[in-house]
């Protein structure tokens, strides 16, 4: 694949980089006394020198003085570990709350140099207009943000609403440009096994275009259905969150991206496939890092990729095989291992320099040569980024919500408690778990069980004015009083709002709807925590710092109404995704992920016994 995120294309610098690897002209730069952290032999090279030119490396060995001119810049690396920049495999960037460039800010001092940037949730409401106007924001900055062209907008289609649609046209299309270099997950995995037309054509675009197809196989089963799901061209998933399903992925030949997010902490699990390998010499090169969705909190105060890494040696994986699955195996993963991934003769010279190898603490990071950031922060200036009107007014809600707007109405002739199926989150995992629960009801109307942690849940259709709605119950969040709601809700991004009575989900709803989207959270009839994304509902144009602030504030906010689930947001803004099992509510109704259907939230106790019983 060509590459056009470098300074400069190789085919434009061979001469440049051939004369000054043999000391026939001075480089641009020098690194001297590195402990070079060879991802391609897996070994530490000590005191070695790298010349740079154009943005590229020129030369890597023991003695760079034969590249030294007058003019050439001398960088002492002091004996401190010298790796290649780090690349994320699977990130959404709306995911962090920040605008484009501020997300820069945010992961640049922290070693990465390059994602691979799944826009999908902006796209769901903007359409590839609203991916353009990101893409353009980032093109301001040092980050090399690439993009995979989103698959599936709406992620499962007949199942909820969307701001907008991406088909097999629009996809081909999208391969034409220069920043797309592949396509996003493909998370309609049941149109590729029952063999939909529009999965299949957008996944042959890319393939003809000569671009990866990123995956997103979140069943169980690996036998059958995931033979078929590779062999129709996707390379790379991110949703094993067991040891059996990374393991057979790798051994399928794909790529595995061990995932650790704010939220989604798979990673403890997914490294026995590396320190507890099925076979002696077993080889690691198809598991890769990757961060998916990460919080500003996150990132401003614990990392992004170096805290990953980090976390993964804490797990007992090799400190060079971590940094191996954070830069080659990536680079290879999307066929630009002749251009990034290594520090080697050619290659982009996006490189981080770490003062403990053990602890991954970056000291400085380089993107083609320069110096972007340095001791934890960012080197280069942004001025703040125009969003126009369309994309900051996104709320199109019809109904007027009200109090009475949260009642649920129980079936004729139903007692004092009625069986429903609830949605039970589990804390850490993107996975549910379909459950059945009585609960009371209260003068013809189902209610909220506090007790036994049952809260009633409603998504809002809030892109075209449709008036639709649906209802639920979700389970595991502790909340002992008050409402949640987030325009936040994958990957629709309808509005979503959780809570124990009926007063505070109007208080959170309507907040949301004033501001533009966003999270918050309510008690008593006050707003205890609001972060304001008014940029698609999803995005604050504020800075990382002041967006990191009421991210904090807010988790402060969920503890004081009784969760403490890690980032609760972000479990919370899972549950419309009808792409993950097991039960999932959008906009149109309960569905079930592993059927893919519609079900009754009430339950017929005496036509289902065994039901009722569980």
């Amino acid at each position: 694949m060509i590459n056009t995120f470098c300074k400069a294309p190789l085919h434009e610098v061979t001469r440049e980089l051939a004369v000054v690897a043999q000391g026939q002209k001075a480089a641009d730069t020098v690194i001297l006394n590195a402990k070079l952290i060879n991802v391609c032999t897996a070994e530490i090279q000590e005191s070695y020198s790298i010349a740079i030119v154009c943005g590229r490396i020129a030369y890597v060995g023991e003695d760079a003085t034969h590249c030294i001119g007058e003019d050439t810049q001398l960088i002492d690396a002091a004996n401190r570990y010298v790796a290649p920049g780090f690349l994320d495999g699977h990130i959404h960037v709306e995911s962090s709350m920040l605008s484009a460039s501020q997300y820069a800010r945010a992961v640049v001092p922290h070693g990465t140099v390059a994602i691979f940037w799944d826009p999908h949730e902006v796209c769901n409401v903007l359409g590839f207009e609203g991916v353009k106007l990101m893409a353009k924001d980032a093109a301001r900055t040092p980050l090399k943000a690439m993009i995979v062209m989103p698959s599936c907008v709406p992620a499962v289609p007949g199942f909820e609403d969307t701001g907008s649609a991406i088909l097999a046209d629009d996809v081909a299309e999208a391969m034409k440009l220069d920043g797309v270099v592949g396509l996003g997950e493909m998370m309609n995995f049941p149109g590729i096994l029952f063999g939909d037309t529009n999965a299949h054509d957008e996944v042959a675009a890319t393939l003809e275009a000569g671009k990866i197809v990123t995956g997103h196989y979140s069943v169980p089963e690996t036998d059958q259905g995931l033979n078929a799901y590779i062999s129709a061209g996707i390379r790379c998933c991110h949703e094993s969150t067991r040891f059996e399903d990374a393991l057979a992925k790798m051994r399928l030949g794909m790529y595995a991206q061990f995932r650790e997010g704010s939220a989604w902490h798979d990673l403890h699990e997914l490294a026995r496939v590396i320190t507890n390998p099925p076979c002696e010499g077993f080889d690691t090169r198809f598991a890769c890092l990757i961060s998916d969705d990460t919080h500003p909190n996150t990132l401003h105060s614990v990392g992004h990729l170096d805290h990953i890494v980090k976390r993964a040696i804490e797990e007992g994986i090799e400190p060079i095989t971590a940094i191996q699955m954070a830069t080659i195996n990536t680079a290879q993963c999307y066929q630009l291992d002749h251009e990034m991934g290594s520090i080697t003769p050619g290659k982009c010279a996006d490189i981080v320099f770490l003062e403990d190898l053990e602890q991954c603490k970056v000291a400085l990071t380089m993107i083609d040569g320069v110096v972007v950031a340095q001791e934890g922060k960012e080197l280069f200036e942004l001025s703040p980024f125009e969003y126009p009107e369309w994309a900051t007014h996104s709320m199109h809600i019809k109904q007027e919500i009200r109090a009475d707007s949260f009642k649920i109405a129980a079936p004729v002739g139903a007692g004092d408690k009625v069986l429903v199926r609830a949605i039970e989150v589990i804390p850490a995992r993107v996975g549910t778990v379909e459950c059945f629960v009585h609960l009371p009801v209260v003068a013809g109307f189902v209610e909220s069980d506090v007790e036994s942690d049952v809260l009633k849940t409603f998504v809002f259709e809030r892109h075209h004015n449709t008036g639709t709605f649906a209802y639920g119950f979700a389970k595991g969040f502790g909340i002992e009083s008050g409402a949640m709601a987030s325009t936040v809700a994958h990957d629709a991004h309808n509005l979503l709002v959780l809570g124990t009575n009926d007063e505070d989900m109007a208080l959170a709803a309507n907040t949301l709807i004033e501001s533009g989207g966003g999270s918050v959270v309510v008690k008593d009839g006050k707003v205890l925590g609001l972060i304001a994304l008014p940029v698609a509902g999803l995005m604050s144009n504020d800075s990382l710092e002041e967006v990191a602030s009421a991210v904090a504030a807010e988790e402060e906010a969920w503890e004081k109404i009784g969760c403490t689930m890690p980032s609760p947001f972000m479990t919370m803004a899972l549950i419309p995704l009808a792409c993950l099992p097991e039960l999932r509510l959008t906009n149109r109704g309960l569905v079930d992920c592993r059927s893919f259907e519609f079900v009754d939230l009430f339950v017929d106790e005496e036509a289902n016994e065994e039901t009722a019983v569980r």
